[in-house]
């Protein structure tokens, strides 16, 4: 009995300990990620602070409390990328595909999206500066999928 408890709870540290390796953030910070794929991917936690990161992938993947400050996300797929809770202050996201992103209580202030789609984009409680949010306004449109939340309506634009 004692020898099966003690084996039973030698496994599970073993488990515990490589899922815990799984799951800890990782940092891409000031690294040149241009073309990588990370799609459907769990990087929640992770730093991409001043990373390159050009027509790489993140399609559907867990970007929950990432910090992406002055970031490049030229022509990056962030199509179904939940951003909950993530910093992206200062980030490029010229030509970036955010349809469907969860961007939930993201910090956004000063980043740029020059030709960036973001059809059913959820920017709910998110923080932007006022000629950001005039800037997507004039481009809002769907529905998230995920939180049934309307482009326009997380933006908070007039009709």
């Amino acid at each position: 009995m004692v020898r099966g408890l003690v084996l039973g709870l030698l496994l599970w540290s073993l488990v515990g300990g490589w899922l815990g390796a799984i799951a800890k953030p990782l940092s891409f910070s000031h690294a040149n990620l241009q073309h990588r794929d990370f799609a459907g991917q769990d990087l929640s936690g992770s730093g991409f602070a001043n990373a390159n990161m050009e027509g790489a992938n993140f399609q559907g993947a867990n970007l929950r409390g990432t910090v992406f400050s002055a970031a490049i996300a030229r022509d990056t797929n962030f199509a179904g990328a939940d951003f909950t809770g993530s910093f992206l202050d200062q980030t490029d996201f010229a030509r970036a595909d955010l349809r469907d992103a969860v961007l939930v209580d993201t910090l956004l202030l000063r980043s740029t999206f020059d030709y960036t789609t973001i059809a059913g984009a959820d920017f709910s409680e998110a923080i932007l500066d006022g000629a950001q949010v005039k800037f997507l306004c004039a481009r809002a449109t769907g529905i998230n999928p995920q939180t049934g939340v309307a482009t326009r309506d997380s933006l908070g634009c007039d009709d």
